[in-house]
């Protein structure tokens, strides 16, 4: 019988491009499923058909899209994701895990895209409030972008437009990571990905363990 928690918990995983956060998110879903959770992994942008056609359209189209409209078909593909997967999965009790949620559409279009702007912080902070939801807990891989690209470029296969983006970009992104998890201290944990996959494997599991945990003690109280 599938282990269930009482109103689902709804993780996700962040970093830069080249952290692993493909990789632990498939060995967190297979670690926890072992234990006899139900569990859905998914990504963003994209999860389900019609946020995956945005997907594309994001990282492979051509057209030149304006800083609003990005932001909004990055909202769009997300609402789409949680009414049709998220959310029904979360009220049936099921653990969501998730690689990339809100806080990279805040590091990518408002930092490295937006450069900080205080109007597209803003812009993205409303969107973010009306869409209302948000994740129980959320694993930040860090690894510095020398060694990001040395795995980048030893994975190869087709570069997106936001992998292509120049390194200043890149370093804004993980400056807007970095601001992030200091404003978000009670949510965001934040991981040294420049260890060994299985080693950062079982540190991301003990600490989703925990959590887990603590919202059964909750439940029960």
């Amino acid at each position: 019988m599938a282990l269930h928690v009482k109103g689902g918990l709804f993780l996700t995983l962040e970093g830069g491009e080249g952290a692993g956060k493909s990789t632990q998110a498939r060995l967190l879903a297979d670690a926890l499923r072992e234990e006899g959770y139900e569990v859905v992994l998914t990504r963003e942008p994209g999860g389900t058909p019609g946020a995956e056609e945005i997907r594309h359209l994001l990282l492979f189209g051509e057209a030149d899209l304006s800083w609003r409209s990005e932001i909004m078909a990055h909202m769009s593909a997300r609402c789409d994701h949680l009414d049709n997967l998220i959310v029904p999965a979360l009220a049936a009790g099921k653990i969501v895990v998730c690689d990339r949620f809100h806080d990279s559409t805040l590091a990518y279009q408002g930092y490295g895209i937006g450069m900080g702007d205080a109007e597209r912080l803003a812009f993205i902070a409303g969107l973010r409030s009306l869409v209302a939801c948000e994740p129980a807990l959320t694993l930040l891989l860090d690894l510095p972008r020398d060694q990001a690209l040395d795995r980048l470029h030893a994975r190869g296969g087709r570069t997106d437009r936001y992998e292509g983006q120049a390194e200043a970009f890149h370093r804004r992104v993980l400056d807007g990571f970095d601001a992030i998890a200091e404003k978000n201290s009670d949510r965001v944990m934040r991981l040294n990905a420049a260890r060994t996959p299985d080693a950062l494997s079982r540190s991301i599991l003990e600490i989703v363990q925990n959590r887990i945990a603590q919202v059964l003690d909750q439940g029960a109280a």
